[in-house]
């Protein structure tokens, strides 16, 4: 159990391996710290990151996955989501924000993808008025962005270090949208399905690591539901003028539970033990489960 002055909003071990261990925490005076559990009194690594709160924190490169730096994606109330390479102090290596004369939206939700090579890494942002935006770290340019009408609470991708596959957003009124991103149609972007899943906020999406045709959604109402993506046919056709699109699938539910009276805010599944997760809700209470048959779907 370890105490910091500053209340701790979001973290990540996704930016070191294993065995280094080092959690890495966003907070509400907009610092980003890393910690090295085994000697948590001084940061190993900290910066002030944000002008207001950090809402959300992802980290790729440690996990023994995908390739390129160890870097670290935050998204803040102040409208900017910042890309940090702990080796590189107190400066960002990609700066995120509004354009001149552009509100500033609320970042709430932040995630990597694409690093499948050590050139290729893209992070996607999802904001309080519903837009999702894709920035390509390698042009450093915003490669796609859309609006799903409601703020968008939590956004993964089924794999981050792959080809960009699939990408799963969940919003403030029970809906979830899932996107093909295989295939970029020029001015359609990328096939989507969307499904209503509930009646209040989902707050979190979780792919699980073994399948990542199959993610759950935790819920406002303390229910998880468990999903299966079924791909169609043919993932992309040819439109009137020749250009490529995606073709979106379908989604079937497979299982839910309702846990708590109170949201379940939080979610993740083990990397090495099918099946068996942890959950987090308002209610105070940490939840271990185990999901059984994951084989047979």
């Amino acid at each position: 159990k370890i105490e910091k002055a500053k209340p701790i909003k979001c973290g990540t071990f996704g930016a070191t391996s294993l065995q280094q261990r080092y959690l890495a925490t966003g907070d509400f005076g907009g610092n980003l710290t890393i910690w090295n559990l085994e000697a948590p009194e001084i940061p190993v690594y900290s910066v002030k990151g944000h002008k207001e709160i950090i809402n959300s924190i992802d980290g790729v490169g440690g996990l023994g996955i995908g390739e390129g730096a160890p870097e670290i994606v935050t998204g803040s109330r102040d409208g900017t989501v910042k890309v940090w390479d702990p080796r590189q102090k107190d400066i960002p290596v990609a700066n995120m924000e509004p354009v001149q004369g552009e509100t500033k939206r609320d970042c709430w939700t932040v995630a990597f993808g694409n690093a499948y090579n050590q050139e290729e890494r893209v992070v996607c942002a999802g904001y309080d008025n519903g837009d999702i935006k894709l920035f390509d770290l390698k042009t450093m340019s915003l490669r796609w962005e859309t609006n799903i009408k409601n703020g968008v609470c939590s956004l993964e991708f089924d794999r981050k270090d792959v080809n960009m596959n699939k990408l799963v957003a969940t919003s403030l009124e029970g809906k979830f949208h899932v996107f093909d991103m295989r295939t970029q149609h020029p001015t359609k972007g990328f096939a989507s399905v969307s499904e209503k899943a509930q009646k209040s906020t989902i707050w979190q999406v979780r792919h699980l690591p073994q399948n990542r045709d199959i993610f759950m959604t935790s819920g406002g109402a303390g229910s998880l539901h468990l999903w299966k993506y079924e791909y169609p046919a043919q993932r992309s056709k040819k439109d009137s003028e020749g250009a490529e699109m995606g073709v979106a699938g379908s989604v079937s539910l497979l299982q839910n539970v309702t846990l708590s009276t109170q949201p379940i805010s939080s979610l993740d599944w083990s990397p090495d033990k099918k099946g068996l997760c942890v959950c987090g809700a308002f209610d105070q209470t940490v939840r271990v489960l185990i999901v059984t048959k994951l084989n047979k779907v």
